[in-house]
């Protein structure tokens, strides 16, 4: 060891070799080589023998190798080949291994020792590096080595330093130190950039430095790597471009036009003669413009790094039919007493028909609470309207004008309040947004409400006196200020709080127009609330195919047990109606709840022609028929199944069908529907005749399913799906089936897909989100070769279906109930459906199980979440859990990553009593669920399992610098306040 650092440290005196040619002259030229042989002995002449014999071993001082020129190199001492800067360069890229093996994800113990091995050595950075112009002399300051007086700093650069200072005494005043100054910057400078320009450095003959330029070169280079910063990756400027230059007198002389044609720049910005040979001015280019990778190269997603990638299934389903065929619905008929706008038919009916009876609803035991009367309906209606536009606030400043927004909030067993403020809210011109009562400030999903009263600005409420007084309050006696919501100002629409219009004052009732006429709300996927948007065309045009669909007559009688506010409760219960002058009965949610079988009594005491009903009622009321027998159905018609487009809503209908047949109820009577926040009704199956052989049923393969593909099944019965059709699209619509994901491409005949729909008939917008807008309300399919079907735009539904023979829709699922694992696609209706297969009345307290999906190590896993019976034990608990693993596993081919079990009445609640699945998948990732029953099986669902470890290529690149600093525990930036202490005095704390 001291043998070769004496090789480095004693020299003799030598010439200078030169690496490239340089020149030293009044401009720059070419120079061939046997003309760059005589200037160099002609000018070193006279320098040779004058040179300083000083004693210049410093046994302290250890000069890099890269910089040695030993006569007689050892074996101990080989002569380096490279250039300082290019084996520098290496050096640092082979010393990347350390950010390598930190993307390989090692052990703890392999980055502690690269930790310690960090301390002891400093990580060498390369300096960006430039070709210099030689008659560009820097200030002497510019000489002086930068500060290094730090806390870091090693033995070894204090003693370079020191060799510096006595170094640059003995030679700063001679003009032997200017030349070989040039000398060495020429060498190593040129050398570096061709390194660091073309990637590999090449093997070039070492020059052969005097001794005092030689340590003194050395000494600087060491002293410039260890107090260098990091090179700056974001920009291809280099760091001292806009450095000032003193230019010599010959350059400053030129005139303006001639150094505009005849002169170039170099990397410095200095001009130079254009006679410069190809190669250099290629070396220029290369500097100006460095190659560099793209940014975006530096900061890829590693999940294809971690993870592997399953390879395809050759053996996996895939769609062989043709393209499908836009499907188009029967023409929309026009009738010539239809109202041009919906008021002008309550209008009509109040004067004309004023007795008839247009709503009866129910109390808490199913009797008739009161009957609101076509005639009460239009006058308490412009009683409201009359109220909201001249009696809030003053003539000079309303507080509503036409075109704003309004919620209302009225409970679900208070029909008559809403059907006043809804069609008050029409007469006004006012937009009206109903929404659920509010229960609780920590409602679950208040926050979106919030969000959706936010969007729509909405700054006033209508509820009546009642809900009022049941709204939670401060203790100074005001309303709560609900989490999300925006201030609100609350108006009570009771009859006694009214003011009877003059009888000069009209409500103005134009022709149905694209105006908006109502917002209805829809919760997406990720529990996100949105307000659809519904003008007045739309709603009156619905009204109109509901009615040429449904076959609706004057002074019909339908029984509503489904939610008057929204969706088939109000397009069929409050908007049709009206329109055909049909006497609703609306039966409650609290009353199905206290007595199942009362939707049946009302139709049999009222002889109803159509029922709105969903497949929970008809269970419950096929439950709770041994109470009832003198019950005759005769009168049904059409009894619409609001739910049908879910697939084991068959399984509610048929069970329903075979026990109420004895009672008068005839097959061809039930009608599933298909419908959609965006799209209103998607498709409805017609009252078929008497007689008439029902429509036939799909008996699909979920493992077809699960490829988005439609294949019989043949095989294994148990996992089979029978779909039942939703019957024909409405009439005047258009339907397309494109693919869920992706652009909207047309899917084939035999392919899974989504429902998109072009009709009039339809909502417009998220009102106030016009980027969410675009995307699902102007769809424009395209063909496989990816040119659009036609320019008119689609909104899409959420369905996932295809289209049967005959033309009838069937939907297989939803895509909020839709779960993609490894690929594959798994409906959550149907793992809850296989669930409750699993002999729940033991465990499950009344059926409530939620299924959705987390993401877990870069794919989404199954989680189930069941409430657990208060009498049922661990054991039968567990029993039931390893029984559900089993069928869904043996029935669609997926494992579970999570089956827990909760006490009953604890997870949270949609106001209609459903469980809140947003609310409760939150819950699971807050770790807030409290389960008394969890069964984890990570194994059986993780299977993209991470790769093995593998070494990467050499490529250093500045995020692994980045990330390397990072690791080494060097800081890139830090900011931190003042400790705050323990303060006990109140004085101190308030100052």
């Amino acid at each position: 060891m001291f043998a070769a650092q004496a090789n480095y440290v004693f020299w003799g005196a030598r010439e200078v070799d030169f690496v490239m040619p340089l020149v030293i002259s009044a401009r720059l030229s070419d120079i061939t080589q046997k003309g760059y042989e005589k200037k160099r002995a002609k000018l070193l002449a006279s320098y040779t023998p004058q040179l300083p014999k000083a004693d210049l071993s410093l046994p302290d001082v250890q000069p890099s190798p890269s910089h040695s020129a030993d006569p007689s190199p050892s074996p101990e001492a080989p002569r380096p080949s490279t250039s300082s800067a290019s084996r520098h360069h290496r050096a640092h890229r082979s010393g990347g291994a350390r950010d390598e093996r930190y993307r390989s994800d090692i052990h703890t113990e392999a980055v502690q020792a690269a930790l310690a091995k960090h301390r002891e050595e400093k990580m060498a950075l390369p300096m960006p590096t430039k070709r210099r112009s030689y008659f560009v002399q820097s200030p002497i300051d510019n000489c002086t080595p930068p500060d290094t007086s730090s806390a870091s700093e090693d033995e070894g650069s204090l003693r370079r330093k020191a060799a510096l200072s006595t170094v640059l005494a003995q030679t700063l005043q001679s003009p032997d130190y200017w030349i070989n100054r040039s000398v060495q910057s020429s060498s190593t400078s040129s050398s570096a950039s061709s390194t660091l320009s073309h990637g590999e450095p090449k093997t070039q003959p070492q020059p052969q430095l005097q001794p005092g330029a030689s340590l003194l070169a050395d000494v600087l280079a060491h002293t410039r790597i260890e107090n260098s910063v990091p090179p700056d990756v974001t920009s291809s400027t280099p760091q001292d471009r806009g450095s000032r230059v003193d230019l010599p007198p010959a350059i400053r002389g030129m005139s303006r036009g001639q150094s505009r044609s005849s002169m170039l720049d170099t990397a410095d910005g200095v001009p130079v003669s254009s006679r410069v040979s190809t190669k250099i001015q290629q070396l220029l280019n290369t500097l100006k413009r460095p190659k560099r990778p793209p940014l975006s190269e530096f900061f890829l997603d590693d999940s294809e790094e971690i993870v592997e990638v399953p390879q395809p299934d050759p053996n996996t389903p895939k769609p062989e039919g043709r393209q499908i065929i836009p499907v188009k619905g029967e023409p929309l008929g026009v009738v010539s007493n239809w109202p041009p706008a919906l008021q002008a038919a309550l209008a009509r009916w109040g004067a004309t028909q004023a007795k008839s009876p247009a709503l009866t609803a129910l109390d808490i035991t199913g009797k008739p609470l009161y009957t609101l009367t076509y005639g009460k309906l239009w006058s308490r209606s412009l009683k409201l309207a009359y109220t909201l536009l001249n009696k809030l606030g003053t003539k000079t400043e309303p507080v509503l004008q036409p075109g704003d927004r309004v919620a209302l909030v009225y409970p679900n067993s208070d029909p008559g309040m809403f059907w006043v403020a809804f069609y008050g809210c029409l007469l006004a011109e006012v937009i009206p947004v109903p929404i659920e009562v509010p229960l609780s400030r920590q409602d679950a999903g208040s926050q979106q409400i919030g969000f959706l009263l936010g969007s729509c600005g909405v700054s006033l409420a209508l509820t009546s006196e009642v809900c009022l007084k049941g709204l939670p309050k401060t203790p100074n006696g005001e309303i709560v200020q609900f989490r999300g919501w925006p201030r609100m100002k609350w108006v009570v629409t009771d009859t006694k709080y009214l003011t009877k219009p003059s009888k000069d004052w009209q409500p103005h009732i134009p022709t149905a127009n694209t105006d908006t006429a109502y917002i209805e709300y829809k919760a997406s996927k990720e529990g996100t609330v949105m307000g659809v948007a519904v003008s007045k065309i739309a709603m009156l045009t619905h009204c109109q195919a509901l009615t040429q669909a449904c076959n609706y007559c004057e002074g019909e009688t339908l029984v509503n047990v489904l939610d008057c506010k929204k969706d088939m409760g109000l397009w069929h219960g409050v908007l049709s109606s009206v329109m055909n002058r049909i006497h609703t009965i609306t039966v409650p949610y609290a009353v199905m709840k206290a007595c199942p079988m009362s939707w049946v009594q009302r139709v049999h005491i009222h002889k109803a022609r159509v029922a709105l009903v969903k497949c929970r009622d008809l269970h419950w009321a096929m439950m709770a028929h041994k109470d009832q027998k003198d019950i005759n159905l005769s009168s049904i018609r059409m009894l619409i199944v609001a739910d049908g487009a879910n697939p084991w809503s068959v399984s509610s209908c048929d069970a329903f069908l075979n026990v109420f047949q004895s009672h008068g109820l005839r097959p061809e009577v039930i009608c599933p529907c298909a419908t959609s926040p965006e799209a209103l009704t998607v498709a409805i199956r017609r009252p078929g005749t008497r007689g008439a052989p029902l429509p036939a049923r799909a008996i699909l393969s979920m493992g077809g399913l699960s490829h988005g593909v439609i294949r019989v099944n043949t095989e294994d019965k148990n996992s089979a799906l029978t779909v039942q059709d939703v019957g024909h699209i409405m009439p005047g619509a258009l339907m397309c089936i494109v693919k869920p994901d992706g652009p909207p491409q047309l899917c084939k005949t035999d392919e899974i897909g989504e429902i998109v729909i072009n009709s009039r008939a339809g909502g417009t917008m998220y009102y106030g989100l016009p980027g969410v807008t675009k995307n699902t309300f102007e769809v424009i399919p395209v063909n496989q070769a990816g040119a659009p079907i036609g320019e008119v735009p689609f909104a899409r539904t959420g369905l996932l279906g295809f289209v049967g023979p005959g033309s009838l829709v069937f939907v297989v699922g939803k895509i909020e109930g839709l779960l993609m694992v490894s690929g594959r696609r798994h409906n959550a209706d149907d793992l809850v459906a296989t669930a409750l297969a699993v002999e729940p009345v033991k465990t499950v307290y009344r059926g409530r199980i939620a299924v959705f999906s987390v993401t877990v190590f870069y794919d989404e896993r199954i989680v189930i979440v069941a409430e657990q019976r208060p009498d049922a034990s661990e054991e039968d608990s567990f029993q039931w859990m390893s029984r559900v693993l089993q069928a869904i596993d043996s029935i669609h081919q997926v494992g579970l990553y999570c089956l827990a079990l909760v006490p009953a009445n604890t997870l949270p609640k949609t106001p209609l009593g459903g469980i809140h699945i947003c609310e409760t998948k939150q819950s699971f990732l807050d770790g807030n669920l409290h389960p008394c029953n969890i069964l984890m099986c990570p194994h059986t669902c993780v299977t993209n399992m991470p790769k093995p470890r593998q070494k990467l290529p050499v490529d250093v690149g500045p995020a692994s610098m980045l990330v390397g600093n990072l690791v080494a525990g060097k800081r890139i930036a830090q900011a931190t306040g003042r400790e705050l202490g323990v303060v006990e005095d109140q004085d101190l704390i308030r100052k």
